[in-house]
């Protein structure tokens, strides 16, 4: 990362709530195109939730602790603050003198962008003001929240706005919180009704609508110029497995998560 940091743009987008086994199984069968084409192999790496929640798990990844690969360790990190004793921080790893990964790339001459998603991003209150107030510039709007129908196509025209306002030589830290796979997401599955709720069908059509127009968004990022991206998701949710329901619980459907990186290709 230490050849990264600096020289790319950064885009890091959680996809909120998406379960491992819908990601993998949408990706073998080739239902989300635009996401598969940019994953290594085509396949999404298992990964370990750094959270069972939204909010505790976007803490850890903006202190540098992203989902952890599903093996035993220890595993070299991308970022880390500095501090002794680490066992994951290595020579490739990007360490910086601030509390989180947001303030340590400000320091280093990125702008700093996110476009919220889920409560935990609409600034209505103080808790929901701690994310986005890690970010030089914030963003959210109703029709990016788990209500709206056309979510992810609102936060994606933001990205674009936000990239065309920038300078070309000014690196960027772009941040996404997709909200459309969390509940609710009835909506966007034909046929589905809001009596009948959400379903794990219903989970994997809202992340085949996210892929219809991911495209855009990874467009947008590697205009610019190179770009390294992350995506993943922040934790699991749970619709019924063993009588559970929803998240903030200690379940495999909850913990295990699907995470990629790589150079965004607008090309591929």
């Amino acid at each position: 990362m230490n050849e990264i940091v600096g020289s790319h743009d950064l885009l890091m987008v959680t996809l909120d709530t998406l379960r491992l086994d819908v990601a993998q199984e949408l990706a073998a069968a080739g239902r989300i195109p635009n996401l598969a084409r940019q994953l290594p192999g085509g396949a999404w790496e298992r990964r370990h939730a750094p959270g069972s929640f939204t909010y505790a798990s976007h803490q850890a990844m903006f202190a540098g602790f992203l989902p952890t690969p599903a093996a035993p360790g220890p595993h070299p990190r991308l970022f880390a603050a500095r501090f002794a004793g680490s066992e994951t921080t290595a020579n490739g790893t990007f360490v910086y003198d601030t509390p989180d990964l947001v303030s340590g790339l400000a320091a280093v001459g990125y702008r700093t962008v996110c476009i919220g998603g889920v409560g935990f991003f609409n600034k209505r209150g103080p808790l929901g003001s701690v994310l986005p107030g890690m970010f030089q510039e914030s963003h959210w709007e109703p029709e990016f929240g788990v209500a709206s129908p056309t979510s992810f196509e609102a936060q994606v025209a933001c990205a674009e706005k936000v990239v065309a306002g920038l300078a070309p030589e000014q690196r960027l830290f772009l941040f996404v919180n997709v909200s459309a796979l969390h509940q609710p997401n009835w909506f966007h599955l034909d046929g589905a009704t809001r009596e009948a709720g959400d379903t794990r069908a219903t989970h994997a059509a809202a992340l085949e609508y996210v892929d219809r127009h991911m495209g855009r968004l990874l467009a947008a990022a590697a205009g610019r110029g190179p770009c390294f991206a992350i995506v993943c998701s922040d934790h699991g949710t749970a619709y019924g497995e063993d009588g559970y329901s929803g998240h903030r619980i200690g379940h495999e459907a909850v913990w295990t998560v699907p995470y990629a990186h790589f150079f965004v290709d607008e090309a591929r």
